[in-house]
């Protein structure tokens, strides 16, 4: 039985490293289209963003509207992470943060509740096909941790991740004092692109796996 799948992204960014199948400039709506040709024949994606639109002249009450009944049916969201996804706008007037924000919550229709749906951030290779605008891999020479620079994600984002309520930590020898996280010890895991399409069930099952222990992190769900 496939997922069914909801597609956070930045409809216009170009900031995104070329695709083949893309004559002209590739922008991470794109990217969505790739989505579909690899994921299995059963999986339905629900869009979000497709019309570039900020929400400046909207009413919270149809921001609400349209992403309940988009995301409701949806048991996972992926979200599109690329380096130009933020604009100078205030974040509740951008797409992407709402659309994780009420991929978070549970809603109740027609006496039941949907429970949150798992999330999966899928960062997008930037135009010198890049990822360490966002992930610094073997950050520290010493133990080969990873760095992500969570600073440049929407903060309903970087709230969801090393936010496990009991984690656990594996020291750094060399340095004293020094420690990194261990385990899943965020509800929102990153992946990169490359990774992510040479296997992507592993890690769609992964994010489902992680939803399934909710329990176990402090999940915000309001915008700030």
């Amino acid at each position: 039985m496939g997922n069914k799948i909801f597609v956070s992204y930045k409809y216009g960014d170009q900031k995104v490293m070329r695709l083949p199948s893309v004559d002209g400039a590739t922008k991470a709506r794109d990217y969505v289209t790739e989505l579909q040709s690899i994921l299995d024949e059963g999986d339905h994606i629900n869009k979000g963003e497709d019309d570039g639109h900020d929400l400046s002249d909207f009413s919270d009450e149809y921001i609400a509207s349209e992403l309940r009944n988009r995301i409701y049916d949806s048991s996972i969201t992926l979200v599109l992470i690329s380096k130009g996804m933020k604009s100078d706008l205030p974040e509740k007037d951008q797409w992407m943060p709402w659309e994780i924000s009420y991929s978070l919550r549970e809603q109740p229709r027609n006496g039941r509740t949907k429970k949150a749906n798992a999330i999966l951030a899928i960062v997008l290779p930037d135009e010198n096909n890049s990822y360490e605008y966002y992930i610094l891999d073997k950050s520290c020479p010493h133990c080969s941790s990873r760095t992500l620079r969570t600073h440049m994600l929407f903060k309903i984002m970087s709230d969801n991740m090393f936010n496990i309520k009991k984690p656990s930590y594996t020291n750094c020898e060399p340095h004293v004092g020094a420690r990194s996280y261990q385990g899943n010890a965020s509800y929102i895991h990153s992946v990169k692109w490359n990774a992510f399409i040479e296997n992507p069930n592993t890690y769609i099952k992964k994010a489902l796996s992680i939803n399934e222990n909710i329990d176990d992190f402090d999940i915000v769900k309001i915008l700030a």
